[in-house]
């Protein structure tokens, strides 16, 4: 399988005709405030690397460290604002105690947008993302505030993340009924330890024109060989710790099924002559939907490493390796309908070849 070499092979984003690098730039690592971040110098330094080889398309959200990282972010682009496709979030609280300082409605909506637009310094963000679903707001309030922001010139393009299909389609549709600014990217949690969105929400992203962007392909960093059984603990269980590897554990990823499937990604990392990241990396740029695979690196060597999974190219036989090694199992109505009655019963036993 054939990847795009090289960060300046564009890819047009879902339905729009915005071009964006196969690799987009994460910048949760931006700023300390965290506690494991880049501090400022060294993620001047990543995102130089990153757009020296031609790289366009940077991740943000307006609470990644505070604050902090949108700020960095904002003097890094000056003076190529641009050549920049700049993407942020809103939905995530930004002041403790306050019940509109976070959520999906208009008031924090607006309120985000002109929070980001500060930190950014800058005119407009070209995708702004609703960063997850709050199971609160009405979606007609939602999208016509979305649109509302499109007019007014303070957004350029819709995304949506951490969202049931279900909601998104019903979104999507009354965007389209109403004549209001669609999704055209889909951001969720995609790798060879996070396959579940492969059952509904990717097949909905291609069906209602969203381009994919994975986040956390490496799964957190198990992916990349740096846990081991050793580090299986109670931990699991824990709430939100402050050092990564307690994050990585409260998403319960950090399990015995996902370091078997590190071993295969590490096996056919050392026979490529590869790293485990870039093998992690080049799966997930391999699956059709996806538009641009989000990274996230603390280290420019980190990055650059990252950058090099542009150019593998996995065999046949080791994508059935990867694929067994992480395959999910089917659910209701795809195993129903799957079955051989079932379609005895929906084709009357006559040969039917579906849609390429």
């Amino acid at each position: 399988m054939t990847t795009s070499s090289a960060l300046n092979q564009y890819r047009l984003l879902g339905r729009s005709g915005l071009r964006v690098s196969p690799l987009s730039l994460g910048t949760m690592t931006f700023g300390s405030d965290w506690g494991w971040g880049a501090d400022d110098a060294e993620a001047q330094r990543i995102f130089d690397a990153y757009v020296e080889r031609g790289g366009n398309f940077i991740d943000t959200a307006v609470n990644y460290t505070n604050g902090s990282a949108e700020k960095i972010l904002g003097r890094m682009i000056k003076a190529k604002r641009d050549r920049i496709v700049l993407a942020t979030k809103f939905t995530m609280s930004r002041e403790a105690g306050n019940p509109n300082a976070g959520g999906n409605h208009r008031y924090n909506l607006v309120r985000s947008v002109e929070t980001s637009l500060r930190q950014l310094d800058t005119d407009r963000i070209d995708l702004l993302y609703l960063h997850a679903w709050d199971f609160t707001t009405s979606p007609d309030e939602v999208m016509r505030a979305l649109d509302d922001l499109v007019r007014d010139g303070k957004i350029l393009y819709l995304g949506i993340c951490n969202t049931p299909a279900w909601r998104i389609a019903q979104m999507q549709t009354l965007a389209d009924l109403r004549g209001w600014s669609p999704f055209v990217a889909l951001q969720i949690e995609y790798s060879l330890v996070e396959r579940t969105v492969e059952h509904e929400l990717i097949p909905m992203a291609q069906a209602m024109g969203l381009g994919v962007l994975p986040w956390s392909p490496l799964g957190g960093g198990i992916l990349t060989g740096k846990y081991s059984r050793a580090d299986l603990s109670d931990e699991n269980e824990a709430d939100v710790a402050a050092t990564r590897k307690g994050i990585i554990a409260s998403t319960g990823h950090l399990n015995e099924r996902a370091l078997a499937i590190a071993e295969v990604v590490s096996s056919i990392a050392n026979e490529s002559g590869a790293s485990s990241s870039q093998i992690a990396l080049a799966w997930t740029l391999r699956n059709a939907a996806v538009a641009s695979t989000i990274i996230g690196a603390r280290t420019v060597a980190q990055a650059e490493d990252n950058f090099a999974a542009l150019e593998i190219v996995l065999t046949d036989e080791q994508l059935q390796r990867l694929d067994q090694a992480s395959a999910i199992g089917p659910i209701f109505p795809a195993r129903f309908i799957s079955r051989p009655m079932a379609q005895q019963l929906i084709t009357g036993g006559t040969a039917v070849k579906g849609r390429e």
